[in-house]
């Protein structure tokens, strides 16, 4: 048995923790680059205190989900402002560019120097600005993981920029900043982090440590997505969130992130509701290469005896109940489901399905989640 296991060098979580953020900031610098998502009403009373307690902010919005040229100019501006650290507070798309932006803001050269499959893919020479990540949403994970997803209009593709330097700091999770998400947002990231504890604990890179972490956040998750619009589910879905990242960051995912990285690149489709449409489809066209997914039933059902399928099932019917929008919502049509299929199994995630699937099973996937 070898495995290794990395994360965040420290991850504070807890309802009211937004409060430590202006001390723990402070350790690292008095002049801070703040990326921050689309709702900057939300973060105003975070901003707020930062300011009061002596930190000099240098605001960076990101309004959807990040782009090469994006963190191109994010770090233009953290270096023109003599930033001597990054804290990302929103969903994954501010994660993912404040982390980027953290990693460029420390090393020569230009983004392209170190991306993946658009880029030469050099690894990083130093270590990040210092980086700390403050989600507002329970989805995505990105707050102990070690690579951004980046868009890359001009080649139709999403792309990451991935190193071991690049985990965060300080992740500090406070279930408390996520009141308030539209009901669409809530559900399709929501369903992200359920995908995000299924996919490593089937994926064929999985190892003890995540697979602990994984069955601990299914469990979370079955008791908190039927009820995901109450106040009481916050934590318990921050939680299982934060394990989804954690146990992705060192197995790995599968067919649904496989899909999700070719239509993130070629449509204007938020990832969450990707994975969302696909989640059951995938885990119907897995279901023999693995028993693992009769242990997912037992606990997404709450019955011993269910069986592999039921655990399908439950998915399909969350996914119906949640009102999530099938694939041709994001204008994607027949014609172009050849295409996504044969760049979906080129994906570093597809790699990591415990099946090997083919071309006619790919396309068949994504016909059952057209809606």
């Amino acid at each position: 048995m070898r495995f290794e296991f990395a994360t965040a060098q420290r991850i504070i979580f807890g309802p009211g923790t937004i409060t430590e953020l202006p001390t723990i900031a402070l350790a690292y610098g008095k002049r801070a680059f703040v990326v921050t998502g689309k709702d900057r009403i939300r973060r105003a009373a975070i901003l707020a205190d930062l300011e009061a307690k002596g930190l000099t902010c240098v605001i960076f919005g990101v309004a959807g989900e990040p782009t090469i040229d994006l963190v191109r100019q994010g770090t233009a501006a953290c270096r023109d402002a003599a930033c001597q650290l990054v804290i990302a507070i929103g969903g994954g798309s501010a994660i993912d560019a404040g982390k980027a932006i953290a990693a460029l803001g420390a090393n020569p050269g230009d983004i392209l120097d170190y991306i993946e499959i658009v880029g030469k893919g050099t690894a990083l020479l130093n270590a990040p600005v210092p980086f700390i990540a403050v989600p507002t949403t329970a989805g995505t994970g990105s707050e102990v993981t070690r690579n951004a997803v980046l868009g890359s209009p001009e080649y139709k593709v999403k792309a990451s920029l991935r190193s071991p330097l690049m985990l965060p700091r300080v992740a500090l999770i406070d279930p408390d900043l996520t009141a308030g998400l539209p009901p669409a947002v809530r559900a399709a990231t929501a369903l992200d982090a359920l995908t995000q504890l299924i996919e490593p604990y089937v994926c064929n890179r999985a190892n003890p440590i995540t697979d602990t972490l994984c069955l601990d956040g299914l469990r979370q998750a079955a008791r908190c997505l039927p009820r995901l619009y109450e106040p009481e589910s916050r934590t318990g879905m921050s939680y299982a969130s934060l394990l989804g990242g954690l146990a992705l960051a060192n197995a790995g995912l599968g067919a649904v992130h496989g899909f999700a990285a070719p239509i993130g690149g070629m449509f204007n489709a938020p990832h969450g509701a990707i994975c969302a449409a696909l989640l059951p489809h995938v885990m119907r066209a897995n279901l023999n290469a693995t028993d693992r997914y009769q242990e997912i039933a037992a606990i997404l059902t709450g019955s011993v005896k269910a069986k592999a399928d039921e655990g399908v099932q439950w998915v399909q019917d969350l996914v119906e109940t949640l009102t999530i929008p099938g694939l041709k919502t994001h204008g994607i049509k027949e014609s172009d489901l050849d295409s996504i299929a044969d760049k979906a199994s080129k994906a570093s995630s597809m790699k990591a399905n415990p099946l090997t699937l083919t071309h006619v099973q790919l396309t068949d996937i994504l016909k059952s989640a057209m809606g």
